[in-house]
């Protein structure tokens, strides 16, 4: 089942997994390169000092990156890293102080929602994405610190989106139903999914942009997805569905899961399998139309999903009753 990272605390062994995926870093230390050189000038270079928040410290590897890029570009910079876990932050403290950071890095040990921050970014950067992008709320999380963000200032990352797949996948479907209760099989798991048949390319879901200009916006979504069965191909027994993302980090850097454009050697996420209370059979050359919404309320957002073609399924998780993320 997915992290909840207002409502948990993430394990130490979590974050070493996390730190062990050099791919991911390397792509985040690309975009705050691109960033700094947008935001300062070569002439202004000694001048100017960049603030940089990053969201969710964990152990230090974003802030680690953040100082990569300064130094590879000549550029300065000051760094808030915001951590709520305390246990964690103690031992971030520690690393900058072994690091010699301490005239650099500033730590703080809070909630990033009630933080008062003493000056406002220039960059915010973020790694909150869950697998299907914005399920570990992200949209939530980043629209409540970008208060503490300049007008012009710069979200890494920019933008993501969510993309959903049918699968043929007896196997996850058997694992879900094993328990025999509703909930099981109206709640989303992440899962490194490898035996099942992925029926159609996948589609895009939910778009969320980072930093938001209006407060008018909700991060309530729906999207109703038409999926054709190749003719080719043999009628098919849906079990569910694959829920990957693709994120824009900044500009032309991008980091995702999707199958048509993952990026390669990053292992930090697994897909998401939404399954089926009941299969449905689908015959080649014929639609698959799903009906999937992301749902708010003032104390959680969850996930409900329904097929309605070729034939009908219930409304899955309805209100939220088997699985929602706590805000």
């Amino acid at each position: 089942i997915p992290v909840q990272p207002l409502k948990n605390y993430s394990e130490a062994q979590s974050f070493e997994n996390f730190e062990l995926d050099e791919a991911k870093y390397n792509q985040y230390r690309k975009a705050i390169c691109e960033a700094l050189l947008d935001r300062v000038p070569n002439e202004e270079a000694s001048m100017i000092t960049t603030v940089l928040v990053v969201v969710g410290a964990g152990r230090g590897p974003l802030v680690r990156a953040s100082l990569k890029a300064a130094e590879e570009t000549g550029r300065k910079l000051r760094v808030f890293a915001v951590e709520k876990n305390p246990n964690t932050a103690i031992g971030l403290n520690e690393q900058i102080r072994f690091e010699g950071w301490l005239n650099i890095v500033t730590v703080v040990s809070c909630d990033v929602r009630y933080w008062t921050a003493p000056e406002k970014a220039d960059i915010l950067v973020s790694d909150l994405l869950g697998s299907f992008g914005d399920n570990e709320l992200s949209p939530e999380i980043l629209d409540g610190a970008q208060r503490f963000l300049k007008k012009d200032g710069i979200s890494i990352p920019s933008t993501y989106t969510s993309f959903l797949q049918p699968l043929t996948a007896s196997k996850l479907y058997n694992d879900a139903k094993t328990r025999k209760d509703t909930l099981s099989l109206e709640t989303a798991c992440v899962v490194k999914i490898h035996k099942v048949a992925r029926l159609t390319p996948a589609q895009k879901v939910f778009t969320f942009t980072h930093p938001k200009h209006t407060d008018q916006e909700s991060n309530q979504r729906y999207k109703k997805l038409h999926f054709l069965i190749p003719e080719s191909a043999e009628s098919a027994l849906v079990h569910g569905f694959a829920g990957y993302f693709d994120a824009t980090l900044y500009k032309d850097v991008h980091l995702g899961t999707e199958p048509s454009k993952a990026t390669p050697d990053v292992f930090s996420w697994f897909p998401m399998f939404f399954p089926l209370r009941t299969p449905i059979c689908v015959d080649p050359g014929s639609p698959l139309i799903v009906h999937f919404w992301r749902c708010c309320d003032s104390k959680k957002v969850w996930y409900e999903w329904c097929v309605t073609s070729p034939s009908s399924s219930p409304v899955h998780n309805c209100n939220g009753r088997s699985h929602w993320v706590e805000l």
